[in-house]
């Protein structure tokens, strides 16, 4: 199983977050591209041709989005992210998608009383996604990476609540990879103190 490929790139005064998965369900190698947890574009490739033939391997598939990966790093270095973009007049490639999302609901306010609580909602196409599987891993600096796991409820909701200190929080990331029905989607988020 491909888990996928997460990077944080620069370009001028932007940080970009491109993340690329394999999405078994339909597929297609995806990647996308966020600016502050909101997603910019995306390039899907189908390799439905390839997995058809006997003897396409993991490896190759993995090969194929590593490839696509890069490109799309080398498009922000080089300022020309538009170009590689899925344009919306042309959309066989992401009307195939059906999309799945990942939103962190209560991102103005996770930490009191020592404890950080954070909500998530799974979507697919928008609407609520139950009994999906949340992978989470909070990475902070200075510290080992915690994991946890959580399903969804009906409202295709779960909260994550973890004993920490607020502290130490700065500077920290989460990663949360969603499986519902063999397909997967992962969004990053990053945690940051809020001015008072």
């Amino acid at each position: 199983m491909i888990f996928g490929f997460n990077t944080d790139i620069k370009h001028d005064d932007t940080v970009y977050h491109v993340q690329s998965e394999a999405r078994e369900g339909e597929t297609l190698l995806q990647t996308q591209v966020f600016v502050r947890g909101r997603c910019i574009g995306k390039h899907a490739t189908s390799y439905s041709e390839q997995a058809s033939h006997h003897g396409f391997t993991d490896q190759q598939k993995e090969q194929m989005l590593r490839e696509q990966h890069r490109q799309v790093l080398d498009a922000i270095r080089e300022g020309r992210l538009e170009q590689v973009f899925d344009q919306r007049e042309n959309p066989e490639s992401l009307g195939a998608i059906k999309e799945l999302d990942i939103q962190w609901i209560n991102s103005h306010s996770i930490h009191a009383e020592e404890q950080l609580s954070m909500k998530l909602r799974a979507t697919e196409s928008g609407q609520p996604l139950p009994g999906a599987r949340l992978t989470v891993r909070l990475a902070r600096a200075n510290a080992v990476p915690f994991y946890a796991q959580m399903i969804t409820d009906s409202s295709g909701e779960a909260v994550l609540a973890l004993a920490v200190e607020e502290g130490s929080l700065s500077d920290s990331s989460v990663l949360v990879q969603m499986n519902a029905q063999g397909r997967t989607a992962t969004r990053k988020f990053q945690l940051r103190r809020v001015q008072s």
